[in-house]
């Protein structure tokens, strides 16, 4: 009886291996090429599997991308909130900008594909769902910061700052993340 669990066990480490192995290939994928480009054959080829194998262990696309998003990130978890109440409002909103300012400029490569391919494809925007609550959570840790000066615009203009496309922008005009956040902070404060 000790042999069966000795074979099952090996026989469940292959499979998680093989697994993992599909998941990092579709991950390097996404960030090289982006999901609307990614095949089920470049998975394969990339992971050194069949592509039934892959169809076997993730039958759906949804299912595909929900372990790239989980395994991203898991890796690279994005900033929250500064829980710091010495800190007044302009300070906190600098402090978060400039974590995600960091954060994508980590993992830009990334975040290109997945939001250029998000319109394109409804299982892509159906994971990012998970990334977008998060940032309306620290968009209204930011807000509550400035309380009780809420206003449209200070909405506005927090959830602007924290988008992925707003540091794409100020990447290009050659800003590093401190500089990044101490003007979008800057727009904050006066919209508040």
């Amino acid at each position: 009886m000790a042999t069966r669990k000795y074979e099952l066990k090996k026989r469940a480490v292959k499979k998680r291996r093989t697994r993992e192995r599909i998941v990092e290939a579709t991950v390097a994928l996404h960030q090289e090429i982006g999901p609307g480009a990614t095949t089920i054959s470049g998975i394969a080829e990339r992971a050194g599997v069949q592509r039934l194998t892959v169809y076997r262990h993730f039958p759906t696309e949804r299912d595909l991308l929900a372990a790239c998003s989980s395994n991203f990130i898991d890796r690279h978890p994005p900033p929250g909130p500064v829980a710091n109440e010495t800190l007044g409002a302009d300070e906190q909103t600098r402090a978060v900008l400039q974590a995600f300012y960091k954060y994508y400029g980590e993992t830009s490569d990334m975040w290109a594909s997945i939001y250029r391919d998000k319109n394109r494809m409804a299982t892509v925007a159906e994971v990012m769902e998970g990334f977008e609550t998060h940032l309306e959570t620290v968009e209204k840790y930011l807000q509550a910061a400035w309380a009780p000066r809420r206003s449209k615009r200070l909405h506005a203009s927090i959830g602007h700052a924290l988008h992925f496309s707003t540091w794409q922008s100020l990447d290009s005009l050659g800003l590093n993340a401190r500089e990044m956040a101490a003007l979008v902070s800057t727009w904050v404060a006066a919209s508040a």
